[in-house]
């Protein structure tokens, strides 16, 4: 059974930071750092050149020195706040009301809470308290792709579902002054504050993509290259360098998987210039064709797990042809992947 994906709706962070701004920061906080001029120029070259952050750059909870519990709890309710706007939002423009949904799937990383999001947004939305949930707490960046992938699962299972996707993430809260590696800094000028949500059907109730099938992978012996670790200041995000090579690792296993037929289309996680270069060419697309992932990590950043539903409302403004076939794919901690195979339906 194909799954219908409706446009999703994009709410991003209050406040707007510049890359001058975050490299101003990292220079006023590190400027005996050995490698600081080294530091200053990869930021620059990041790709990103705004993005958004929930609280202002110099919050306790981002630039500051809050604690795990502080940090936590901002994270959660900014990540609710948005997740909120953005389900009502993409409700609306479904023409659903709440309790038309028959299940929920959403995911956050950036904080621990329990409940998490899923039951939060029941009784926010309004959302019947029968409704089937699948909360996806640890994926990270992969999160948007992987909640389509489960969302379709849902549809396959009952025929007539209505199912409400939701992403958020407050990456600011991971901002941290004590990590001083490069891969930290390229962190803090990569990352921003985002929720996504969308409706997924098994009939089309507007212009879209259809899932036709899904894909995960755990590239093996991976689990070093990208991962998060939880201190007394907060949650960190930490890499090695073999993680500049996990897409192009991976590629062998995507592209068996997604077949002769390379995509005419392709909705690509904004994770960093070189994530968007290495799975436009193992695609063979052009630079055009990622053109809304580059344009995303230019203006709001790396968003973890909401990027590709953004990326993916950006293509509904420049569509491919009506029948296009297309992919999805997404990268992130593990080192994992998901992706969906699917097609444009005007």
């Amino acid at each position: 059974m194909t799954a219908h994906v409706l446009r999703p709706h994009t709410v991003v962070g209050d406040h707007k930071i510049t890359t001058a701004e975050i490299a101003d920061d990292v220079r006023a906080h590190h400027a005996d750092h050995p490698r600081l001029r080294a530091i200053l120029r990869v930021i620059g070259n990041s790709g990103v050149h705004t993005r958004y952050f929930t609280r202002p750059l110099d919050s306790p909870t981002v630039s500051g020195t809050a604690d795990v519990g502080e940090r936590a709890r901002a994270a959660f309710d900014d990540a609710l706040v948005m997740a909120e706007r953005a389900a009502v939002t993409a409700l609306d423009s479904a023409g659903l009301a709440a309790r038309d949904i028959d299940a929920i799937v959403t995911t956050h990383t950036t904080s621990w809470a329990v409940p998490n999001l899923d039951i939060s947004l029941v009784a926010r939305l309004g959302l019947r308290p029968d409704l089937r949930r699948v909360a996806l707490t640890t994926v990270a960046c992969p999160g948007g792709t992987q909640a389509l992938a489960r969302a379709a699962d849902l549809v396959a299972a009952r025929p007539g579902s209505k199912v409400l996707v939701v992403a958020a993430e407050v990456l600011s809260s991971i901002y941290h002054h004590s990590d001083t590696t490069i891969e930290s800094m390229i962190y803090k000028a990569l990352f921003g504050d985002a929720a996504a949500a969308t409706v997924v059907t098994d009939t089309p109730l507007g212009p879209g993509v259809a899932i036709e099938d899904t894909f995960e992978y755990v590239l093996p012996d991976s689990l070093e290259r990208q991962r998060g670790r939880i201190g007394t200041d907060g949650i960190h995000f930490d890499s090695t360098k073999q993680v500049l090579a996990a897409v192009t690792d991976v590629m062998p296993r995507l592209l068996e998987w997604l077949g002769p037929r390379r995509p005419d289309f392709a909705v690509i996680h904004p994770g960093s210039p070189r994530i968007i270069a290495d799975t436009v060419a193992a695609l063979r697309l052009d630079e055009h064709a990622a053109r809304h992932a580059t344009a995303t990590l230019s203006q709001e950043g790396n968003l973890g797990g909401v990027s590709i539903l953004r990326v993916l409302e950006r293509t509904h403004a420049d569509p491919p042809d009506d029948g296009a076939h297309g992919a999805a794919i997404a990268f992130g901690p593990g080192f994992a992947t998901a992706a969906v195979r699917c097609r444009w339906h005007a």
